[in-house]
C-alpha cells in the first residue's frame, strides 16, 4: 500500500506541472464559482445543503471549471452540503475553503472524501496586509510566511490541487505579497489568488498589481493565477476583465454578483463581456451562456435575494422597453436597441411595455396581436388612455382590450 501511494505521488509530481502548463498556455479563462461559499455570506442568503446541490448541478451544466463548495470547518451544514456533491457533481473541481491551520485541511479532506483526486482541492487563506497582521492576527511577516509554508505543505501532502490566497492582498505591500506567493508555490500551491477583499481597487490598479505579481514572483510559471474581486466601488467586473486582459487564468465570481457587503464580480456579466468581445480579450471560455438567465433566477429563488429589475443579463427589464423610439426600432430589427439577443443568455422574448412613453407603432403592434382593430383612430384612443392612466397602472392585455371596447361603446 505504501509503495502504491509512493508511485501515485511521483505520478502526481509529473502530471501536475503538465496540467498547469496546459492551462497557462491554453488561452482559456477558467471560471471558479463561489456562489455557494462567498455568495452565501450575503446577509439573508443562507442555503440549505439540498439547495446548494441544485445550484452546483446547474453550475456544472453552465460549464464552470471549479466550485468553491463551502467552508467545512465553519459548520456541519457546509460539510454536509459538500458531501452531497461528492460523486454527484463530476465535471468541475470541488474545492473547500480553509484557514492556514491543519484542522481545517483535515475537515476539508473528510468532507471531500470519495471525490476523485483530480476533481477535489483546497483553497487556503491568511491575512497579509498590515491591518490584518497587526490587528487581526498579531503576527509578524516572518510568522505569516511560516504559516503559509507549513499549511500549504501540509495541504499539498493530501491534495493535488491547492490554492493559496493572501486575504486583503490588494492592501498588502507588493514586495511582501510576492514573498507570500513565492513561499506558497515552493510549498506546493498549484494556484495563487489575488483577492481584492474590500473591493477598493480600480481597473488600472488591479492591472498594475497583477503585472507586479507576475514580475515579482520567480516561481510564477509553476502556478495558475486567479483573481477575486469584491464590488464595493461597483468595479468588480471591470477589475476582473482588466486582469483577464493582463493574463489571469482563473476568475472567481458569483451568480448575480451576490456576496459580502456589495457582493462579488458577477459571473454572468464577465462571461457576456468575453462572449461579445473576443477581439479585445483574445481568450476562450467554456461557459454555455444560454444557461445564464435560468441559473440567475434559480439562485435568486433559492437565496431569497431578488434580482434587481435592471440587473445586467438577467433582470426583468433587460429585454423590455416602454420608450416609443426604442419600440419602433425593435419592431423593425431587434438588434437596433439590444447588445445581444435574449436567446443567447436563455432569456425570454423581447417585451414592448405599453406606458406613457410608448409610441404609435408599439400600440398598433399590440392591438394586432390581440386581433383588435389597429386603425389610426383606435391607436390614437389607446395612446390617449396611456397618457391619462395613473402612475403605476399595469397595462396588460386585459387593460388594452377594455380600453378598445370603451372606444367602440362611446
Amino acid at each position: 500500500m505504501a509503495w502504491g501511494r509512493g508511485v501515485m505521488r511521483r505520478i502526481g509530481q509529473v502530471v501536475k506541472p503538465l496540467v498547469i502548463r496546459h492551462h497557462r498556455h491554453s488561452g482559456a479563462v477558467l471560471f471558479s464559482d463561489t456562489t455557494l461559499r462567498d455568495g452565501e455570506q450575503m446577509p439573508g442568503a443562507t442555503l440549505e445543503p439540498d439547495d446548494k446541490l441544485r445550484i452546483a448541478l446547474a453550475l456544472e451544466e453552465l460549464g464552470v471549471h471549479s466550485l468553491d463548495a463551502g467552508f467545512p470547518a465553519s459548520s456541519e451544514q457546509d460539510a454536509a452540503a459538500i458531501r452531497k456533491m461528492v460523486g454527484v457533481v463530476k465535471r468541475p473541481v470541488l474545492t473547500a475553503l480553509c484557514r492556514t491551520v491543519r484542522s481545517d485541511i483535515d475537515a476539508a479532506e473528510a468532507a471531500l472524501d470519495g471525490q476523485p483526486k483530480h476533481k477535489r482541492g483546497v483553497s487556503l487563506f491568511v491575512g497579509t496586509s498590515p491591518l490584518h497582521r497587526q490587528y487581526k492576527l498579531q503576527k509578524s511577516e516572518a510568522e505569516i510566511l511560516s504559516l503559509i509554508a507549513e499549511s500549504v505543505g501540509y495541504a499539498a501532502s493530501r491534495f493535488d490541487i491547492v490554492a493559496f490566497s493572501p486575504e486583503d492582498a490588494s492592501r498588502t505591500e507588493l514586495p511582501f505579497l510576492c514573498r507570500c506567493y513565492q513561499t506558497a508555490i515552493e510549498a506546493g500551491a498549484t494556484t495563487i489568488g489575488f483577492p481584492d477583499t474590500v473591493g477598493c481597487l480600480t481597473p488600472e490598479k488591479a492591472r498594475d498589481s497583477l503585472r507586479a505579481i507576475q514580475d515579482g514572483v520567480p516561481a510564477i510559471e509553476r502556478a495558475l493565477v486567479a483573481v477575486h474581486f469584491h464590488n464595493d466601488l461597483g468595479l468588480a467586473v471591470a477589475n476582473t476583465l482588466a486582469c483577464i486582459a493582463e493574463g489571469a487564468h482563473v476568475v472567481q465570481c458569483t451568480i448575480n454578483g451576490i456576496g459580502e457587503r456589495a457582493g462579488n464580480a458577477s459571473l454572468e456579466e464577465v462571461a457576456m463581456a468575453l462572449k461579445l468581445h473576443p477581439d479585445q480579450y483574445g481568450r476562450t471560455m467554456r461557459i454555455d451562456t444560454t444557461k445564464l438567465v435560468p441559473l440567475c433566477r434559480l439562485v435568486a429563488e433559492l437565496t431569497g435575494c431578488p434580482l434587481p429589475l435592471n440587473k445586467p443579463v438577467a433582470g426583468e427589464t433587460v429585454f423590455a422597453t416602454e420608450a416609443g423610439i426604442h419600440q419602433d426600432g425593435l419592431l423593425k430589427h431587434p438588434d437596433t436597441y439590444l447588445p445581444f439577443r435574449p436567446e443567447l443568455v436563455g432569456g425570454g422574448p423581447i417585451r414592448l411595455i405599453l406606458g406613457r412613453h410608448s409610441g404609435r407603432r408599439a400600440v398598433a403592434h399590440r392591438l394586432e396581436q390581440l386581433g383588435l382593430s389597429a386603425d389610426e383612430v383606435s391607436v390614437g384612443h389607446i395612446l390617449d388612455q396611456l397618457k391619462l392612466a395613473p402612475k403605476g397602472t399595469l397595462v396588460d392585455d386585459a387593460t388594452v382590450q377594455s380600453w378598445s371596447r370603451s372606444r367602440k361603446s362611446a
